[in-house]
């Protein structure tokens, strides 16, 4: 929760700046900002009006998207759009970073910071002599909760592109292990899921050979996420 001197120093800067610029129905303006400020979620323009008219509030959804881009354009928002996910924005406080966690499983998302890794940004950039002006880290894959909920039942067909797995059992019979073993595979092999088609063929790699399986053979073989 960011503290509370912080919104009140965005709400004094959002009207000496909108007021400054003259810009139309400041008041409206202002009550989206004070209910945008009441979240710290990512929300899209649809998850802030419906906040706006749980609070009373009760206005036109290009109305609402036009202001929020209005503060993304004044730096009191920050628009992200995540892989596969709608538009979505966020606070923007002045002299703060933080980079994101994106579970593709609830769409859960999670804010870090991390000093080191800001160092090692600045110390990368330096050593190749260039000036960074901004950078944003995205880092997808599935969430402590998502995790706990599908160990226990993953086949490989439910894997995900980027995923290491280790091949646990057969559970198609004889003849899915024997053509399993056939190609070269035995559990206990760790490999990486390279795509996964969810209509199509499903390619994984161990030892830089790829191997390719149809939707029906991956969804007899038992896998655990390393």
């Amino acid at each position: 929760m960011r503290p509370l001197h912080l919104h009140h120093q965005e709400k004094e800067h959002f009207k000496k700046l909108f007021q400054q610029e003259r810009l139309d129905r400041f008041e409206d303006r202002f009550r989206i900002l004070e209910v945008f400020l009441q979240t710290e979620s990512h929300v899209t323009v649809d998850d802030l009006l419906e906040r706006l008219r749980q609070s009373g509030s009760d206005f036109q959804r290009e109305f609402v998207r036009d202001t929020l881009v209005l503060m993304c354009r004044y730096g009191f928002a920050q628009q992200n759009t995540f892989e596969n996910e709608p538009t979505r924005y966020e606070h923007r406080h002045l002299g703060q970073h933080h980079d994101h966690m994106i579970c593709i499983k609830c769409g859960n998302i999670i804010e870090f910071t991390d000093a080191g890794l800001e160092r090692m940004q600045l110390d990368i950039t330096a050593s190749h002599n260039f000036h960074m002006l901004q950078h944003k880290m995205e880092i997808y894959g599935i969430c402590g909760e998502c995790r706990a909920d599908r160990s226990e039942s993953l086949t490989l067909d439910m894997a995900r592109p980027g995923e290491r797995v280790m091949i646990r059992d057969v559970i198609g019979g004889a003849a899915v292990r024997a053509r399993l073993m056939a190609m070269g595979l035995r559990p206990g092999d760790v490999a990486e899921v390279v795509t996964n088609y969810h209509n199509g063929q499903l390619v994984i790699a161990l030892d830089r050979k790829r191997y390719s399986f149809g939707r029906g053979m991956a969804a007899k073989i038992r896998v655990a996420p390393v």
